[in-house]
C-alpha cells in the first residue's frame, strides 16, 4: 500500500505511528491486533524488533558496522543462533546482489547499495509489517524502481505487509492500494 500526500501532510508521522516510533496525542493505534498505545516503551521496543522493519529514505545504517553487520544486527537482538544469523543475511544479501559488499562500510556504497541494505536489514527478522518511509527518495528514477521492485518482491516473498510513505505518482501506482492524506484525513485515493 502506498500513503501519498503532500510534504507535511503527516504520511512520516503516520508511518512513525504505525511503527510504535512515536506516542498517539490521542486515540488508539492498533497494528495486527496489537494496542500500541497500551504498551509500555519497552514493550513498544520489543513489538518493534519482532514484528516490524523500517525502511528509512536516509537509510540509517550505522556507519560503524559492515554491511554483514548492519544487517545481522535485528536477529543479534532477538537473540537468533550465530551461525543461522550469519547463514540468513550471507543468502538475504546475494538475494539483492550485495555479495561482494559483505566487508564494506556504508560510506564506501552507492546510494542503491545502501538503500539495498537498508532493506535487507528491514527484513531479515522476517517482521510481519514493514514500513518504508521515501525508500526511493534519494535514488535516480531507474534505481529507484529497482530498489521498489526489490522490496516489493522480498515482502511478498516473505508474507509481509509492506506500506510505502511517498510522494511519487510512479511508486504509489506500483502498490495494490492507495491512501491519501489531504487536510489531516486519511482516505482512499482515487487516481
Amino acid at each position: 500500500m502506498a500513503v501519498v500526500g503532500r510534504s507535511g501532510s503527516g504520511k512520516s508521522t503516520l508511518l512513525r505511528l504505525m511503527g510504535g516510533l512515536e506516542a498517539a496525542d490521542l486515540g488508539s493505534v492498533r497494528v495486527d491486533g496489537t494496542e500500541l498505545t497500551t504498551l509500555t516503551e519497552g514493550e513498544r521496543a520489543l513489538w518493534r524488533r519482532r514484528d516490524l522493519g523500517f525502511v528509512f529514505q536516509s537509510f540509517n545504517l550505522i556507519p560503524t558496522l559492515s554491511v554483514t553487520e548492519n544487517v545481522e544486527l535485528p536477529l543479534a537482538l532477538n537473540n537468533v543462533p550465530p551461525t543461522t544469523t550469519r547463514r540468513r543475511s550471507l543468502d538475504l544479501l546475494a538475494e539483492l546482489g550485495l555479495a561482494n559488499c559483505l566487508d564494506r562500510f556504508p560510506e564506501d556504497l552507492s546510494g542503491g547499495e545502501q538503500q539495498r541494505v537498508a532493506i535487507a536489514r528491514a527484513v531479515i527478522h522476517e517482521p510481519k509489517l514493514v514500513l518504508a518511509d521515501e525508500p526511493t527518495g534519494n535514488l535516480d528514477a531507474e534505481t529507484a524502481h529497482h530498489v521498489l521492485q526489490l522490496l516489493r518482491r522480498i515482502c511478498s516473498d516473505r508474507s509481509a505487509t509492506l506500506i510505502v510513505a511517498t510522494h511519487s505518482m510512479e511508486v504509489a501506482a506500483q502498490t495494490e492500494r492507495i491512501i491519501s492524506i489531504l487536510s489531516g484525513h486519511v482516505e482512499d485515493a482515487a487516481f
